[in-house]
């Protein structure tokens, strides 16, 4: 590198890879190619990222060219290495100088530089670089500093990523009390930095997990020494309520959530009383940031952010914070012991999880637009609060048979009843809780006909599914569609439990929608709902019906097939 001058040259030749004239930019890469090649070149590199006189967007492309460098350049037995490999003694300057950088000031280049420095970690420590892990650790418990624990932070975070069982024996105990200093000091310590050691402490939960069957003696004496200030400190930051829709203010509940899932899935003989201890304050989650999530999203009270992404490219926004909990609810719901625990609080458990699947006003406004966007969510394509909610009531009728499905019923019949108590008092947002009480028992229909056939559960299915479809008889499909296309698609799922007299009115109701002018969503569940009942129905009823439903049928096939030959010219036009 000396041959082509000092860090100067380095500059200017950074500075001609973004010159307009195409040639000077060739140039310019073509001499960056040929430096790569020669001793000092990742050295000098490293200057020019860490030299916060130079200009931000200069040092932030040395720092992707340096990432580049580390990654074929590094070790000779790596899958991209391009020889020639970096020689000890500029190793040796290079990790130095991107220790001592770490706590730079501005935040993308002092993330590029923990990347470097977690990239070469990962090649590198324990053996060739045993003083990583005690500086970093040293770093991190230097709180007059915050970027210098933030650069750390995420160098541990981005290690403990790409831990091997080999590594974590030895990183866990000499890592945890610094995490578990940072964790339990909300006065030292802001909140960011307390939610990447959460992040720090899943990851190492998540390997201890996998490491469990064969390594079993030794992960469980590592567990148990951390596990009770966990479960602790657990407790602290879930009792913090969720009062608002900015990942900022629970992004620390969020990564408590992610540990506790580990914990229940890759540590299945977890005791009991450690999920008892817990319990009161992951419900004081579930409930605040219900009423959080309903104000919202339901409601479309508050104007929604735009969606971030955390650093693993995972959505971060109250619906994932919700789905992450049904997860949670739904792991532990599904191990033996551990569903004994929460036995006595299930029939809560389903009223919220009921409430929790309400059709949010985006849906509204979503499938209102995009009928094709309404059908791929309703045969779940979609991941959401509606689907993993569904996931959970599921697990509910598995792990507690029929005292899970007299729960979920019971549950269901509140929220009705909650609907018709709304809807007199004049609000416009009733019709949510009736259809989600609908959707909570059409997710379930197969095991709930089965119990009501069998006798095996207490309360009578029909008669609550028949007032929830002839209440909604009574209301505008214009005003309400999603209602009215609920009822269809529930008619369908229940044709064998609802009354004659209840299934033939909807048929008729479905040949009427399909031949009229009504929202898409309707006319979907029209078809579902024709579809099931059709050849269960009675042959003097329909008979003289026929023609007319199969010419609305044709009718409203052709307006699909116009539909997509005009999508598919407008998507070729814009070509």
């Amino acid at each position: 590198m000396e041959a082509h001058g000092d860090q100067r040259w380095l500059v200017d030749c950074l500075t001609a890879t973004l010159d307009t004239a195409r040639d000077v930019r060739a140039f310019a890469e073509e001499s960056l190619r040929q430096a790569s090649l020669l001793p000092g070149y990742g050295a000098a590199l490293t200057k020019v990222t860490i030299n916060k006189e130079i200009s931000f967007g200069l040092r932030q492309l040395a720092a992707v060219l340096l990432k580049q460098f580390i990654k074929q350049h590094w070790q000779e037995d790596e899958e991209n290495f391009v020889p020639p490999v970096v020689s000890a003694s500029e190793k040796v300057v290079i990790r130095q100088l991107l220790l001592t950088s770490l706590d730079d000031s501005n935040g993308k280049i002092r993330t590029a530089i923990s990347m470097a420095v977690a990239a070469i970690g990962q090649q590198d420590w324990p053996e060739d670089w045993p003083e990583l892990l005690p500086v970093l650790l040293k770093l991190i418990g230097d709180q007059s500093n915050g970027n210098e624990v933030r650069g750390a932070l995420r160098c541990l975070a981005l290690l403990s990523d790409d831990l091997d069982d080999m590594c974590v024996p030895k990183l866990v105990p000499e890592l945890f009390p610094s995490l578990y200093r940072i964790i339990s000091s909300p006065h030292l310590y802001e909140n960011s930095l307390r939610a990447k050691a959460f992040a720090i402490v899943h990851s190492c939960i998540s390997m201890l997990g996998s490491m469990s069957g064969v390594y079993k003696r030794d992960t469980a004496s590592l567990m148990t020494s951390v596990l009770d200030p966990l479960i602790e400190q657990f407790s602290i930051v879930l009792n913090y309520p969720v009062q608002s829709q900015n990942p900022d203010d629970w992004s620390m509940q969020m990564e408590v959530l992610k540990c506790l899932l580990q914990l229940v899935q890759n540590f299945p003989r977890l005791p009991e009383a450690k999920i008892s201890a817990i319990l009161p304050a992951l419900w004081q989650t579930f409930v605040s940031s219900f009423k959080t999530y309903h104000l919202s999203y339901i409601q479309g009270a508050e104007t929604l952010d735009s969606i971030s992404y955390d650093s693993d490219g995972s959505e971060k926004s109250l619906e994932s914070f919700e789905i992450q909990l049904f997860e949670l609810w739904t792991t532990i719901v599904g191990n033996s012991r551990l569903a004994k625990v929460i036995g006595g609080n299930i029939k809560e458990l389903a009223y919220y999880t009921i409430a929790l699947q309400q059709i949010t006003e985006e849906q509204v406004q979503n499938w209102s637009r995009d009928a094709n966007q309404y059908v791929a969510d309703e045969d779940d394509l979609t991941y959401s609060c509606r689907v993993s909610g569904s996931l959970l009531l599921e697990e509910l009728v598995t792990a507690y048979e029929d005292y899970g499905i007299d729960s979920i019923v019971e549950a269901s019949q509140m929220r009705f009843h909650e609907s018709r108590e709304l809807k007199e008092a004049g609000s416009a947002d009733w019709w949510r809780l009736h259809e989600a009480s609908l959707f909570a028992l059409g997710s379930l229909s197969e095991q709930l006909c089965e119990a009501q056939d069998s006798g095996l559960t207490k309360y009578n299915v029909r008669d609550l599914l028949e007032q929830m479809l002839i209440d909604i008889m009574g209301t505008g499909v214009h005003q309400y569609p999603f209602l009215h296309a609920r009822a269809f698609s529930s008619v369908a799922k229940f044709s064998s439990l609802i009354s004659k007299g209840v299934s033939e009115q909807y048929l008729c109701n479905a040949a009427h929608a399909i031949a009229s002018d009504v929202p898409p969503p309707v006319k979907v569940g029209a078809c579902r709902a024709l579809a099931q009942l059709l050849p269960e129905s009675n042959q003097n009823l329909i008979q003289p019906n026929i023609m007319g439903i199969l010419s609305s049928l044709v009718d409203l096939l052709r307006q699909v097939v116009i539909g997509i030959n005009i999508t598919y010219l407008n998507s070729s036009d814009s070509k």
